[in-house]
């Protein structure tokens, strides 16, 4: 169950290589030791479509509430984005915001409810939640989904052209659920439990998944994984939603026992990091010139893993990573990622920007990792939806090789 330190050298060795040590190199700033809200402007000059809205049907201005804390803010998008493996798709997605806590020493809780369906038999109910008690004392993660979920496959690693994909059916019920204490201002660590449950896994027309894949667990009938988690979370971000200068580390250890219900035992290691860079001081607050990075690294230690919880592109916790490639189309049974955006204010009031990433992935499976790299790329537009939580409206246009997509969507991939 342990692992050696050479083990976990070569496990975490590829994150720092990738660009993203600064992490941690630039982690005792002046700026990172503040409050985790201290950096955050005022938003008077900032204009958003709700200032446009008002002002085009003159409704008077609501006065400003002196005490944020214990006030639900909610939000509303008619159009999101879901995994397009199987087609567009009909979403809606609201999102409440709380402060559990005085503003300028907790962070803003969020539960965001997207159900979703299209007309290839696919539907979700999606729950996930990001709650911060008082003064940032414990952060509770939760991730709770009921899917109808068919979607392609291509087997593992690149054993497979894009054209030669399997449709795979099944049910899906997740339920996630972390506990973190603060033990430092930016520094947290706690456990949690992981149930991925597959129900009635088969392929269409009787093809053989199995042979397929070449993969000979989890893909026929039911599938169950059920884990205990250790985790360690690393954040100096003043703002989780479209945030400005700061670093991210999370590491998430999991183990599948076999007294948990699991027909074998298995454990996997996720660590993502993330960066935001200033390019230069802005001219006007709040305004956004920033260079991204974000990299991660899900490495499964054994192979009996469920097939469908094996590391995949697009399966990170909100389906946004990998965006130009079709969700699932890179599985492995381990699965290296990096992307990096460049995100700018076109006016001067933050209304309207724009966004330029890349990204390139590889996984184990066929041949060996870090040799067959995939990359894809993409521009997208902002519409400032709120500053009062700075949301954004976002649409993306991605695209890798034979393949290309719009995505909609609020908020960054990252």
């Amino acid at each position: 169950m342990f692992l050696s330190v050479r083990k976990w050298y070569c496990l975490i060795l590829p994150v720092l290589l990738s660009g993203i040590f600064p992490v941690l190199s630039s982690a005792q700033s002046t700026s990172d030791m503040a409050p985790q809200n201290q950096a955050i402007q005022d938003t008077s000059r900032q204009v958003d479509l709700l200032d446009v809205y008002k002002k085009w049907f003159k409704l008077p201005p609501k006065p400003k509430n002196p005490h944020p804390e214990n006030k639900v803010f909610f939000t509303l998008n008619p159009l999101a984005n879901t995994p397009t493996s199987s087609g567009n798709a009909f979403v809606t997605s609201t999102t409440a915001n709380i402060y559990l806590g005085p503003k300028e020493t907790t962070n803003l809780s969020t539960a965001n409810f997207a159900p979703y369906f299209n007309f290839n038999k696919r539907f979700g109910l999606p729950l996930r939640s990001t709650i911060w008690l008082k003064d940032n004392a414990w952060v509770i993660h939760g991730d709770i989904r009921f899917l109808l979920y068919p979607q392609y496959t291509w087997g593992l690693g690149t054993s497979h052209t894009n054209d030669e994909k399997e449709w795979v059916n099944y049910s899906y019920i997740r339920f996630y659920q972390a506990a973190l204490k603060r033990l430092t201002t930016h520094l947290y660590a706690g456990m949690g439990y992981d149930l991925d449950y597959h129900i009635d896994i088969h392929g269409d027309s009787g093809v053989d998944l199995q042979k397929f894949t070449g993969y000979q667990y989890g893909l026929s009938g039911n599938s169950l994984s059920s884990g205990i988690t250790f985790n360690f979370l690393y954040d100096t971000r003043n703002r989780k939603v479209y945030p400005f200068p700061g670093s991210f580390l999370y590491v998430i250890y999991r183990v599948n026992p076999g007294f948990l219900g699991n027909t074998n035992s298995w454990q996997s290691i996720f660590v993502d990091a993330r960066k935001y860079l200033p390019i230069n001081k802005p001219t006007k607050p709040n305004q956004q010139n920033l260079l991204t990075f974000w990299s991660f690294l899900w490495w499964n230690f054994n192979n009996v893993t469920p097939y469908l919880d094996l590391p995949s592109t697009g399966w990170d916790e909100y389906n946004r990573s990998a965006r130009g490639f079709d969700q699932n189309r890179y599985r492995g049974k381990s699965l290296y990622y990096f992307e990096t955006e460049y995100r700018r204010d076109i006016t001067n009031n933050g209304l309207f920007g724009f966004v330029l990433f890349s990204n390139i992935n590889t996984v184990s499976g066929s041949g060996t990792m870090f040799q067959s790299w995939h990359p894809a790329g993409g521009l997208g537009l902002r519409v400032k939806f709120s500053k009062a939580n700075n949301t954004n409206f976002a649409i993306d246009y991605a695209f890798s090789k034979g393949y290309q997509i719009v995505l909609f969507n609020f908020n960054e991939a990252f």
